[in-house]
């Protein structure tokens, strides 16, 4: 008789009790799927008492969930504790240590300590899991290190935060403000009562520094991917980006650049205006998307649920399935030593099409130096469009689209214009990707 894969659950909260949920209702499936029973040995969770919606009297209870490492009987523990450091890093490296496999959806924690898990796992022959770290359901990271591996990937990018694509799409589909619409997300579970991680991009980041290890072979280097959120986006940008044929979504996206014959490591989330006829451009809602662009395979996308228990909790289950028939492979698809250190890639020089909006007062002469400022700064306006009055501040919006040319530029024109009494707010700029 094939003997099981005996796991342990730590973190009981939506996708965990999902997991156990998928494990109980399609037991049979994912044994045939597995070549062999996969088994849940004991859960951890801080409330033994709470009511999950699942029958847990089955399995073995530890209080503590670093306990689950240190069980003969477990031969993978699965962390979904969450949080870079604390208890769930302590469970990781104690698991690794105890020479088990390791499954997480945690990206705050692979983000920041992946390469020391990777290169413990490597060193004591287990596997370390983490597809559901990135985009809930959707199979990316499998997808980019087995399906594209032949391929040179040129560039990897996409919508990796759910709560920001409903803020925007729904800001786009109504025609409110961000605020109003971040309230309504809060209320209906989109989005956590605090939302910093989320809308200032930061979890995102989390995602896309994971995506360009795989894709590039680099080490990872979330200290290096700069992050801007959507909280400074107004209605009026959603609907002068409309009139310009363009939506707003928030994008990771990262790539290797090669200017000075040295590879180095972009990496940027911020909000960018995408054309109509962009794939990007229909992912409403709470989905995640992530377009990938190989030397061979040309443009790939996947997209699909990016959270929530099924799909998250498929993802887990996904990767137990892959230990349990004895696949571990290396977890950032090469090993952990053999990832390049790439230093991260000067932006200045980039070239693209941006928006620029600026709130200003409205009184004479206010045109005529943001327009000097673009001037000196060498950006060349293609289109400009202006708001009327705001009535409650008395502000005018002022929209401008520049011609293609270097980032520099505009950073130049803002820098002249900084501490300008003619600008009500600092500026906001968004870049525009090309369909």
């Amino acid at each position: 008789m094939v003997e099981p894969l005996n796991i342990a659950l730590a973190g009981l909260g939506t996708v965990g009790t999902g997991v156990v949920r998928l494990i109980e209702t399609n037991a049979e499936l994912i044994a045939r799927r597995a070549r062999r029973p996969i088994r849940i040995a004991a859960v951890s969770a801080r409330d033994r008492t709470k009511d999950r919606g699942v029958d847990l009297s089955r399995y073995d209870w530890e209080d503590d969930p670093a306990a689950l490492a240190a069980r003969s009987d477990v031969d993978v523990v699965v962390e979904m504790v969450g949080g870079s450091d604390g208890p769930a890093l302590a469970l990781a490296r104690g698991a690794i240590g105890k020479g088990k496999g390791l499954v997480t959806a945690n990206k705050a924690m692979i983000a920041h300590h992946g390469l020391e898990l990777a290169s413990a796992a490597e060193k004591a022959g287990v596997a370390l899991k983490f597809e559901a770290a990135v985009a809930g359901g959707i199979p990316v990271i499998k997808g980019l290190s087995e399906g594209a591996a032949a391929n040179a990937i040129e560039r990897v990018y996409g919508i990796l935060n759910g709560t920001c694509n409903y803020i925007l799409s729904t800001m786009e589909d109504t025609g409110r403000d961000f605020g109003d619409v971040l309230a309504e997300a809060q209320r209906m579970g989109y989005a956590e009562a605090d939302p910093t991680f989320d809308v200032e991009g930061i979890d995102a980041a989390h995602k896309l520094s994971i995506l360009a290890a795989i894709a590039f072979g680099s080490r990872l280097r979330f200290d290096a991917v700069e992050t801007t959120g959507i909280s400074r986006v107004k209605a009026a940008d959603i609907e002068q980006a409309r009139s310009l044929g363009y939506v707003i979504r928030l994008l990771g996206m990262s790539e290797i650049d090669r200017t000075d014959g040295t590879a180095r490591l972009f990496q940027r989330v911020h909000p960018h205006l995408v054309p109509f006829d962009h794939p990007l451009a229909h992912v409403d809602g709470a989905t995640n998307a992530v377009v990938a662009e190989g030397n061979f395979m040309g443009r790939l996308l996947f997209q699909g649920a990016g959270a929530g228990d099924g799909p998250t909790a498929s993802a887990v289950v996904a990767d137990i399935i892959d230990i349990a028939r004895g696949e571990k492979g290396a977890a950032f698809s090469m090993p952990e030593g053999e990832l390049e250190a790439m230093e991260p890639a000067e932006t200045g020089h980039r070239r693209s099409r941006s928006y620029i909006r600026f709130a200003v007062p409205d009184r004479p002469g206010v045109l005529a130096e943001i327009t000097a400022a673009m001037r000196d700064a060498g950006v060349s306006i293609a289109s400009m469009i202006q708001k009327g009055e705001d009535a409650q501040t008395g502000e005018v919006i002022l929209a401008m689209v520049t011609h293609e040319g270097p980032e520099s530029a505009v950073t130049e024109a803002l820098r002249i214009l900084d501490g300008s009494q003619s600008l009500a707010v600092r500026p906001l700029v968004m870049q525009i990707i090309e369909g």
